[in-house]
């Protein structure tokens, strides 16, 4: 489509960072996986089945959110906006700001970014069939390259981290992060960040331990990627999901637990890990924000805070920030 232009900004070596990245996980005390490698075909596609969950409460309460303030929240950026997204997924809760930019405008550039390649050439079709007065520049890669990688506008451009995607990163990497985005922005830029909130432990552990068992299968994918693309020999009835919260750190911590003593071979990396009973791979933590928590966050990459939206619970808000 001429409507579509793609962007590869994962390098010219994604198997070899891949292979460098579970050899140092899987090597380190305690062992722990980048939640970036959920996301492959697969495992995005596991994730989407998530968010439709009863217990899966963001995705529901964030899409309410955006729907109640998606014409106010392009009013106060002004202008021919761009739209750019970290995480884009299949962009269903983006939906909303595009409708209310393409009310206020005639066409929009639509910046994308996603580590799964074909799940983010699939959604950038679809949302083309859609979406005539839309053109689309897909970033497939990581955020960091990708913050490194955005394409000027010549106004303003609003940029999109939704899903409390923010909250997967830990402290230092959620400040260098935002520190990047920050150096790319001009005065007119805004950036819109959705945040989960802290709450009661017993929401927020059935978010992420449903009854159905699919965001086990979520977590188990990154072992089965792992078989799949590197060689691996994971049992993965040998692991079982465990995904408590953290009243110290306030956020979810996502394991998987080994459940026997084993040794589990990756061909590819010609090496054997050692498991015992009991010993976790760390797979993801989901940071839970305070205003105050997320504010201090911001301002430590050079943000603040512009306007604020919550649903009637305050368990997730959306903060449209600019630079200082």
């Amino acid at each position: 489509m001429q409507r579509l232009r793609f962007v590869d900004v994962r390098g010219d070596r994604p198997q070899e960072v891949l292979c460098e990245t579970v050899f140092d996980g899987l090597s380190a005390q305690p062992k722990r996986l980048p939640p970036r490698l959920f996301y492959d075909n697969h495992g995005s596609a596991i994730f989407e089945a998530i968010t439709d969950l009863p217990e899966y409460y963001p995705t529901r309460t964030e899409q309410a959110i955006l729907t109640d303030h998606a014409d106010e929240i392009v009013t106060a950026v002004g202008g021919q906006i761009t739209l750019i997204e970290f995480g884009s997924g299949s962009s269903r809760k983006t939906r909303v700001l595009i409708e209310a930019a393409l009310a206020r405008q005639e066409t929009l550039e639509y910046v994308p970014i996603d580590i799964s390649r074909n799940f983010l050439k699939e959604s950038s079709e679809a949302l083309l069939k859609e979406y005539p007065a839309l053109t689309i520049t897909a970033l497939a890669g990581e955020y960091f390259a990708a913050a490194d990688a955005l394409p000027p506008a010549d106004g303003p451009r609003l940029i999109l981290f939704l899903g409390s995607n923010i909250g997967n990163l830990t402290h230092d990497e959620a400040t260098d992060f935002l520190t990047r985005i920050r150096r790319s922005m001009k005065y007119q830029d805004r950036l819109l960040i959705g945040t989960d909130m802290v709450k009661d432990r017993s929401i927020l552990e059935a978010a992420y331990n449903d009854a159905q068992g699919v965001t086990a299968d979520f977590n188990c994918n990154v072992l089965e990627r792992v078989n799949r693309e590197l060689g691996g020999h994971f049992d993965l009835r040998q692991f079982r999901h465990h995904a408590p919260y953290d009243d110290a750190h306030q956020r979810i911590e996502m394991r998987l637990v080994s459940q026997v003593d084993q040794h589990v071979r990756v061909d590819d990396l010609d090496t054997e890990f050692g498991f015992h009973a009991g010993e976790t791979i760390v797979t993801e933590w989901s940071q839970k924000y305070t205003r105050e928590s997320f504010s201090a966050l911001a301002s430590s990459a050079g943000l603040e805070i512009v306007s604020a939206w919550t649903d009637e619970r305050a368990w997730f808000t959306e903060y449209l920030l600019c630079p200082t």
